[in-house]
């Protein structure tokens, strides 16, 4: 959110304009439980011990694998509070889509000078159905499966409305992600989330 303006948060978009979130691409994802409650288990001695509604993100997060299209996962951690997980689009393709000339193409968005014009505005966009096998349709999909699961099973439970994503940009930031994320039950007491 935006900073308060009359006692009231603005809600623009963060997302990066111009950038169509079901692009090939590798997604840096952080969803938070609502009010960062510890429904997931506690870190203890550096690792995370789960709670059944810690098991049921878990288990979830890799079914994602059989209900969307295209679709790898890298790393992924279930913390007291959140999940960390990266999401690869590998069959999407974009518009830049390499065409004989190295500087552009999937995975290098940074490369093209001239995006297309998006055809509505975000407002247009935003009250729409996001598509399949966007990350906004990816990670909808995982926060209504976990809810329903852990509400038959009478668990405590609810998410945060938002999540945070991030376009991963090169091997070297794949690689920084992927080690924060391995090592985030160890350094639980430092995390910011916490």
């Amino acid at each position: 959110m935006s900073p308060k303006s009359g006692n009231k948060f603005r809600n623009g978009s963060i997302r990066l304009q111009h950038w169509d979130y079901g692009w090939d691409a590798a997604y840096f994802i952080t969803i938070c439980t609502k009010d960062r409650k510890h429904f997931f288990g506690e870190v203890q001695d550096g690792e995370i011990k789960l709670s059944s509604a810690g098991v049921i993100a878990n288990v979830l997060w890799y079914e994602i694998l059989h209900h969307a299209k295209n679709v790898e996962l890298g790393e992924f951690v279930v913390m007291p509070n959140h999940i960390h997980g990266i999401i690869i689009l590998n069959g999407n393709k974009s518009p830049w889509e390499n065409d004989g000339n190295d500087e552009a193409g999937p995975g290098m968005p940074w490369a093209c000078n001239n995006p297309p014009e998006p055809e509505k505005t975000i407002g247009q966009k935003r009250f729409q159905n996001p598509g399949k096998n966007t990350i906004s349709s990816i990670v909808g999909s995982y926060k209504s499966a976990v809810t329903k699961y852990a509400n038959r099973m009478n668990l405590p439970f609810a998410w945060q409305s938002l999540f945070h994503d991030r376009i991963i940009r090169d091997s070297r930031s794949f690689q920084n992600i992927s080690a924060y994320i391995q090592n985030n039950p160890q350094n639980w007491k430092e995390d910011n989330l916490n």
